[in-house]
């Protein structure tokens, strides 16, 4: 994947979790994880957790907070590579967490019950 093909697709996760699409925000950055799924990499752990973060969203919407709680557990896990991660994608990175944490402080996925 070139790195603009890559950039394409942060930007297009982006828009995705403004529109609250989050089905397709996963999708979108499934593009670049898949095929690099199994680098001991860490941006491919921090692209997984922002996966990880708009699967989250989406079970929220559909319900299922039990399996979002969960699910978001591992974005939590990843979210600290944002701080070790060496990538000239690195502002994109930062501003993808500002939207999921945006996102999260709206729908309080901690206070949600189970």
């Amino acid at each position: 994947m070139t790195n603009s093909e890559h950039k394409k697709y942060l930007k297009k996760f982006i828009q995705q979790l403004h529109e609250e699409r989050f089905y397709d925000a996963h999708e979108s950055l499934e593009a670049i994880w898949f095929p690099r799924r199994f680098e001991d990499c860490d941006e491919i752990k921090l692209i997984k957790g922002f996966i990880n973060a708009a699967v989250s969203f989406e079970l929220i919407k559909k319900g299922k907070i039990d399996s979002s709680h969960k699910v978001w557990k591992t974005y939590l896990k990843y979210r600290p590579l944002l701080h070790k991660v060496d990538s000239e994608h690195l502002s994109d990175y930062q501003n993808i967490n500002i939207h999921v944490e945006k996102i999260n402080s709206k729908l309080d996925i901690n206070s949600l019950s189970v």
